[in-house]
């Protein structure tokens, strides 16, 4: 009984803390009498007690760093400060474990260096407007660099620019300028669009004026011609009546003495009397005579 007991304490104390479970996203670096000997993923693992040993636990996750900001000159000599802010993601935890001691300082000093040698070839107003092509090159280069570190760089995001206190009144002002400067530019289109428009609707309205004044002109004309037929119509009418009613001469006397009144009553300052009142087409030329005369 005794003995059972004994084994089942060396159970207990050696062969259950050497049964490792890796959770998931992590790897665990196994280590046999002092050298690099397996890495363990996700699962069960058993480890040889007093022989192998868990040299490093690396979390396979993207982890995301953010560097405190750091002097930078640029190329027209301007100090500023700049942090960044790098995505990375460990994809060899062996070199991760053994590439390099201490690996986050090492991108942090990494970052640092290459961000002072990007934005020293750039010019204060080139730093301000190209944060997509700081960080693709500072992507780029950090990515190249931590390949023997077993990390894969992501995503390298420029977070803060801060130039100098006298820098930055002189930007505000210059962009109050430029504000300004638009504005006036605004207001001036907004003017020289509403003066050509005003200009168009007067335009319009006098076309349209001259146009109703046309068409009433039209209209008047029209009315007259019409009523000047109409007059005609009606004392052809009246003669032709009198030809078919048979009218006797002294019907015919009567009508050219209602003629001749008509005429007396008019402009003309010339009146020729026939001697034969009796003879129409003597009246008839006499009046004819008497028409051109007026017309005169």
């Amino acid at each position: 009984m005794s003995v059972f007991l004994v084994i089942l304490i060396l159970v207990i104390i050696i062969v259950i803390p050497n049964v490792k479970i890796v959770p998931q996203s992590e790897c665990y670096i196994i280590e046999r009498l002092g050298s690099y000997f397996a890495t363990w993923t996700n699962g069960l693992h058993f480890k040889i007690p007093f022989i192998d040993r868990i040299s490093c636990r690396v979390s396979l996750k993207e982890k995301v760093k953010d560097f405190d900001p750091q002097p930078v000159i640029t190329k027209d000599n301007v100090t500023m400060q700049i942090d960044t802010v790098v995505y990375f993601q460990i994809t060899d935890p062996k070199l991760y474990t053994y590439g390099v001691e201490n690996p986050i300082s090492a991108i942090e000093n990494l970052t640092a260096t290459t961000l002072r040698n990007i934005i020293g070839e750039l010019e204060l107003d080139q730093t301000l407007t190209s944060r997509d092509v700081i960080n693709t090159k500072m992507r780029s280069i950090l990515d190249e660099a931590t390949d023997p570190w077993g990390i894969k760089i992501n995503r390298v995001e420029v977070k803060n620019i801060l130039p100098p206190r006298d820098i930055q009144e002189a930007m505000e002002k210059q962009m109050r300028a430029e504000r300004e400067r638009r504005e006036a530019i605004l207001r001036a289109e907004g003017e020289k669009k509403s003066s050509i428009l005003i200009a168009e609707g007067d335009k319009q309205s006098a076309i349209l004026r001259a146009e109703a004044d046309k068409e009433s002109q039209i209209r008047i004309a029209e009315g007259e011609a019409e009523a000047i037929l109409k007059i005609k119509k009606a004392e052809a009418d009246s003669i032709k009546m009198i030809k078919e009613a048979n009218a006797d001469q002294s019907v015919l006397t009567l009508k050219s003495f209602e003629a001749l009144e008509k005429v007396a009553n008019g402009n003309s300052t010339k009146i020729i009397v026939p001697s034969d009142l009796q003879n129409l087409a003597t009246l008839g030329t006499t009046l004819k005579e008497m028409f051109k005369e007026d017309k005169k």
